[in-house]
């Protein structure tokens, strides 16, 4: 997945994520959503017992 930053006014930066787009008033609020969103996407997953046991068998 690719995360773009982007100003779009003045006052308006713009994070967009595939076709989904979110807005925000300062450069500073949407790096900091980025950089969680990006630590999000890579941290690592579990899977729940039930589908464990789907997989494996």
């Amino acid at each position: 997945m690719k995360i773009l930053i982007k100003a779009l006014a003045k006052s308006q930066w713009e994070v967009r994520l595939d076709h989904k787009a979110i807005t925000f008033r300062s450069e500073a609020e949407a790096r900091a959503f980025a950089e969680t969103l990006q630590a999000r996407i890579q941290a690592p997953h579990a899977f729940p017992i039930s589908q464990q046991r789907a997989a494996a068998g």
